[in-house]
């Protein structure tokens, strides 16, 4: 298999993954504006507020965020400054576009590992929520592989800018 293929292929299959990976975060965000709701109905109608509403919100606001992160990545969907890009000329935004993986790789992989080893002590320990006693390890786990899918979809990304090169586009 020629080498400029290897990244292509590698690219296609992280795609899959982050829009399985963003299907799970818009699950979780329906079924968080569902709670919501209903939490806000049962109070304010019925008097009868849920205990633990402000527990699940939370947790799922760390699915949405770090399951849709991937998606975001390979969409090139963060926000981007562009001032310099016509002064710098394309040497200086390719090079640019490698340092801002690399930089972003580096301290992604650090909070990877930061992450696993955070759910791997909370699941030795049994840390759960204070109200609901929900285990967290599982949403360390989440925000661990959504930042490692970034990690190996940006390394994709710069190998493909390098197989590429420059580019004429300002």
């Amino acid at each position: 298999m020629p080498a400029h293929i290897v990244p292509i292929a590698a690219s296609l299959w992280m795609r899959r993954c982050s829009l399985a990976l963003a299907a799970l975060a818009g699950v979780s965000l329906v079924l968080m504006m569902a709670l919501v709701f209903i939490a806000v109905v049962l109070r304010y109608a019925f008097g009868l507020p849920l205990l633990g509403v402000n527990e699940i919100v939370q947790l799922l606001s760390v699915a949405v965020v770090m399951l849709a992160l991937p998606s975001c990545t390979a969409e090139g969907a963060h926000v981007g400054v562009d001032i310099l890009d016509r002064r710098i000329g394309r040497w200086g935004r390719y090079a640019g576009d490698l340092l801002s993986r690399a930089l972003s790789v580096w301290v992604i992989s650090v909070l990877v590992g930061r992450a696993v080893l955070k759910a791997l002590d909370a699941r030795e320990f049994g840390d759960a929520t204070n109200m609901l006693q929900l285990p967290i390890w599982p949403f360390y786990a989440m925000l661990a592989a959504g930042m490692a899918l970034c990690v190996a979809i940006l390394v994709v990304q710069a190998l493909l800018i390098l197989l590429q090169g420059p580019r004429d586009d300002s």
